[in-house]
């Protein structure tokens, strides 16, 4: 049984700091997450979560999306970290796309664009962005690699529901995906999915020291 991973990286990291985060009582917490070893721990549940108690499969790899500001000191850090270390290790994959301008909020009256931040004192320019195109990536991927016969079995490590038609697809050829989530969060995705298993019961599994 060969099992490949595909992990959407903002989806997984701020969902696993605001879940510890909450057990803590801390809001500022991010979690040092072994990213070189995750793959082989999330192949191994699925196996779990398959056969009841592990069974015999071969971990194929993973696949990491991901997305930066490139306007930002902290954004370029991150992308020279993802894009020259993280890639780099044995077996992971990382697809990084830059983060796009948001729309500004506008006022309700004069429906003008907010530029600079109104409340007293503070005046600073409202900057915001957003992912585009990660979800895609992964998708695609997803399709891409199981049309291909590269896996038996994906673990996804996502909430997202925008992955439903996707994951239809891929099982509907054969394949079982098995979803790396966060109950009762992204409910619809793991209905979906051919099984699942809840990361906060590995969370201290996944972490670095």
């Amino acid at each position: 049984m060969r099992i490949c991973v595909f992990v959407d990286y903002w989806n997984l990291q701020l969902t696993l700091n605001k879940r510890l985060g909450e057990v803590r009582k801390d809001d500022d917490f991010r979690a040092k997450i072994d990213w070189k070893g995750l793959g082989a721990l999330f192949s191994q549940e699925a196996a779990n979560v398959i056969a009841g108690v592990g069974t015999a499969h071969s971990y194929e790899g993973t696949y990491i999306y991901t997305s930066y500001n490139p306007k930002t000191d902290d954004g370029k850090k991150f992308k020279q970290w993802a894009t020259t270390w993280l890639d780099r290790q044995p077996g992971i994959n990382v697809q990084a796309r830059e983060r796009k301008p948001k729309a500004l909020p506008k006022c309700n009256t004069c429906h003008r664009e907010i530029t600079h931040c109104p409340h007293t004192g503070c005046g600073h320019p409202i900057v915001q962005t957003v992912e585009k195109g990660v979800d895609t990536l992964l998708a695609t991927d997803l399709i891409r690699l199981a049309v291909s016969n590269a896996y038996d079995v994906a673990v996804i490590a996502t909430l997202d529901a925008d992955m439903l038609p996707a994951v239809e697809f891929v099982q509907s050829g054969g394949k079982k995906i098995i979803q790396a989530g966060f109950p009762p969060m992204g409910v619809d995705l793991a209905t979906e999915c051919w099984g699942s298993f809840d990361v906060m019961k590995i969370a201290a599994q996944i972490q670095r020291p």
